[in-house]
């Protein structure tokens, strides 16, 4: 674990480096300066997966953490499903909620202080926690998509972390195709809807591209600044440069 915070050699630790925004990330912290090391948490083996001298892969079960985590500064937590991908309602909590909240808990105690995602990090002693939520998540939702993340943000908010950041984008574009996921039917459709519209769409609601969210995840955490903060989509559209 690498000090102080705008150290040139900080070490981050990424779950979810295959999906639309996890791969985003992986890309923006491989070339940021700011990193001399990224771990990444895989669920299974992903030979696309970018390669570099900085990177470690780990092949972890989440529902079963390792009992050692590396030693991290800053926390990126990317995990997500959809209730159709998984099966059921269930399921989906169970990647959605508990895999979140296991892998921030564990870096946490490991020394991580940053919170970009949860429980295994906090055990591992990361101080910074950045977490990829949705757009309208809150614990006291009628909907259970917004109700399970927002439990999952209440839930990582108290781990201790000195600096939780939380984005909960829109509507996410990106290349599926090119990550070997099958396209969404839902999201294909409303990007018809809404292509026509877009140019006047407010900016909170209109899609985001995953890379928009990862360079603005990464932006916000290594601001470092404590508490918990929300990265809504429309201050990540503002962030584009």
């Amino acid at each position: 674990m690498t000090d102080p915070t705008h150290s040139t050699t900080r070490v981050a630790l990424l779950a979810g480096a295959t999906g639309l925004v996890g791969r985003a990330l992986l890309h923006t912290l491989l070339d940021s300066p700011r990193y001399a090391l990224v771990h990444a948490l895989l669920r299974r083996a992903a030979p696309s997966l970018a390669t570099s001298e900085k990177l470690t892969l780990h092949s972890v079960d989440f529902n079963a953490l390792p009992p050692v985590m590396p030693a991290v500064d800053d926390v990126y937590i990317a995990l997500g499903t959809t209730i159709k991908a998984a099966g059921s309602e269930a399921a989906f909590r169970h990647v959605d909620f508990d895999a979140v909240v296991n892998t921030a808990r564990a870096a946490r105690e490991a020394g991580a202080t940053n919170l970009a995602t949860a429980r295994a990090a906090r055990e591992a002693g990361a101080t910074n926690l950045a977490v990829v939520s949705g757009l309208g998540a809150n614990a006291k939702s009628r909907v259970f998509y917004n109700r399970v993340k927002g439990e999952m943000q209440d839930a990582v908010s108290r781990l201790g972390y000195t600096s939780v950041v939380i984005a909960q984008p829109s509507l996410l574009v990106g290349d599926r195709a090119a990550l070997g996921q099958p396209p969404r039917a839902g999201e294909e459709w409303t990007m018809r809807m809404l292509r026509p519209v877009m140019p006047v769409l407010p900016s909170g609601v209109r899609p985001i591209d995953a890379a928009v969210v990862a360079r603005a995840l990464v932006q916000a955490t290594l601001a470092a600044r404590p508490g918990v903060h929300i990265l809504s989509s429309a201050a990540m559209q503002s962030m584009r440069s």
